[in-house]
């Protein structure tokens, strides 16, 4: 928790533990709730407290003794409409249409939901809300002690132990956002009009499918999530399956394919079933299928077409009913064209294509992904790491105009390293300058330079950022200079130092990146624009 923005708990009124007894004797009782804000190293700013409207009376005595142990912690009382407190799906309701409504600033509060109160159905309904993120907030809990304030303990949930838990409640979930998106609520009204063309054709045919896009694009987390979704809907039961086709070479790729008899070749010491086989009954994802030999192509193409094929060194041949799945980031009809590819093996793929666009492509979707990626980073470190306000905006604005070559690989990297690298369990923009200084060196060995630009530029950064826009001579040698200063520095605050370093010392009060930042508005140019090296620029 960050200790410098104010606590906010979220909880309902225990009317039978918070009620506690009569008179004054209730101050040497433990009430669950008046504990809470009485906790020693918990600083309460403000607590929600959720009531049905027949314990009207009870929940404004509790907020009366509130303000007497705690006059720091401010009290909102919120009456619910809970008719049956037993009844999951009027419980669940009412508290779902109350995290909808509730105007949570994740950025300027942290949250706790308190999960000691109410009904055994109104605490697994709080968790779950906190677990889809609904409540973007921790669980705490609470118990008696040796003092009337009992304890408490605060939960960070390690959301992949409750898997199971959790997946029984996906189809609420896709209200917001598509199963095929990982509850990712992505923006882009072309990909989330693809994701629906994909989960329309994924439930209704068995057929093969095509997924083509850059490297990095998702493919790969695609398609096992379109088995995941086939799975719960009981439209498969077996295996999912995946294998790079990059990765088999020679003999092995047939006998990794589709299995082998023992002694069938030199080092064939037992039967194998192979991967066909091993996807009988569910799906076969057949990654970058274009580096498939020509031979292994049609065997593949009987597979699919008879469901039968023979194993290397039998003569007899076996069944598997599966359902392909294949990616690629070639051409491949180009590939026909050079004889590398079978027609009529694409000709059998091509019934459904879908064509993945990269991350250069989804602007509008860099911000959820972010979001997303902090949080499976969170979850596979332990820490719950966030951006500090102006670090998301600057990155945000970086990863905007950003070539991403390796789309979520790169994302994904930038994330897991600022995360780990950040000061507390906060991202400043100190992380975030040295995460896009080495995005930006990795991507110069990557990315193609344009020769044409680099020739008529490279000696006039002016031209290069304003092209033809008139501008006094004077004007152009100083701020060619400016350009030259911010392209060798860290961050804008550097550059400003750099800069204004002689009339600095003369004033008592500097603010060198404002400085900075308003003379290059003059010229319709910010940061971001300036700082981008002209070889390997976003």
């Amino acid at each position: 928790m960050d200790i410098h923005r104010p606590t906010v708990v979220l909880g309902l009124l225990g009317t039978n533990l918070d009620r506690g007894v009569r008179g004054l004797e209730r101050w040497n009782k433990w009430r669950p709730t008046v504990g809470l804000c009485r906790q020693e190293d918990l600083v309460v700013s403000r607590i929600e407290v959720l009531h049905p409207a027949p314990w009207a009376s009870l929940a404004s005595l509790i907020k009366a003794d509130i303000g007497t142990v705690s006059p720091e912690t401010e009290v909102r009382l919120h009456t619910l409409d809970l008719t049956d407190p037993w009844d999951f799906e009027a419980v669940y309701t009412a508290l779902y249409d109350f995290a909808r409504a509730y105007p949570f600033d994740p950025d300027a509060e942290d949250y706790l939901v308190h999960i000691t109160t109410g009904t055994h159905v109104a605490q697994i309904c709080l968790f779950l809300l906190v677990e889809s993120r609904h409540l973007p907030a921790r669980l705490v809990q609470t118990g008696p002690g040796p003092t009337p304030a009992g304890r408490h303990g605060v939960i960070d949930l390690m959301l992949s132990r409750y898997d199971r838990l959790a997946g029984r409640f996906d189809s609420e979930r896709q209200e917001a956002t598509s199963f095929l998106k990982g509850g990712i609520e992505t923006r882009s009204a072309a990909f989330n009009a693809l994701i629906d063309r994909i989960e329309l054709v994924a439930l209704r045919s068995p057929a093969p499918m095509l997924l083509t896009g850059p490297t990095g694009a998702g493919k790969s987390r695609l398609a096992r999530r379109i088995w995941d979704l086939k799975r719960a809907r009981r439209i498969v039961k077996g295996a999912f399956v995946e294998v790079n086709c990059a990765t088999l070479r020679g003999d092995g790729a047939m006998a990794a394919l589709f299995g082998h008899r023992r002694g069938a070749f030199t080092g064939a010491v037992a039967d194998r079933a192979g991967l066909l086989r091993e996807a009988d009954g569910g799906m076969l994802f057949l990654d970058e299928i274009g580096e498939l030999g020509l031979d292994e192509q049609a065997m593949l193409l009987r597979a699919i077409e008879d469901k039968r094929f023979l194993p290397v060194g039998s003569d007899r041949e076996v069944e598997s009913d599966f359902q392909l799945l294949a990616g690629t980031n070639r051409d491949l009809g180009r590939a026909v064209a050079e004889g590398r590819f079978r027609e009529d093996l694409l000709a059998r793929l091509d019934l459904w294509t879908f064509a993945l666009p990269g991350l250069k492509d989804r602007p509008e979707d860099i911000p959820p992904n972010v979001d997303h990626e902090l949080e499976q980073a969170g979850r596979a470190s332990g820490r719950r790491v966030t951006f500090n306000r102006e670090a998301r905006e600057h990155f945000l604005a970086f990863a905007a105009k950003a070539p991403w070559p390796r789309n979520f690989r790169d994302l994904g990297g930038a994330i897991v390293r600022m995360s780990t690298l950040a000061p507390g369990a906060r991202i400043d923009r100190d992380t975030v300058d040295e995460e896009i200084d080495r995005l930006r060196a990795t991507w110069a060995s990557v990315i193609p330079k344009d020769p044409a630009r680099t020739a008529v530029h490279e000696d006039d950064p002016v031209a290069e950022l304003l092209g033809d826009t008139p501008i006094d001579r004077f004007d152009r040698v100083q701020l060619a200079e400016v350009i030259r200063v911010c392209r060798v520095s860290r961050s804008l605050s550097d550059a400003g130092r750099s800069l204004f370093a002689a009339s600095r010392a003369q004033r008592t009060s500097v603010n060198d990146a404002d400085r900075l930042r308003k003379y290059l508005a003059r010229f319709g140019l910010d940061w971001d624009g300036v700082s981008a090296r002209p070889d390997h620029a976003p």
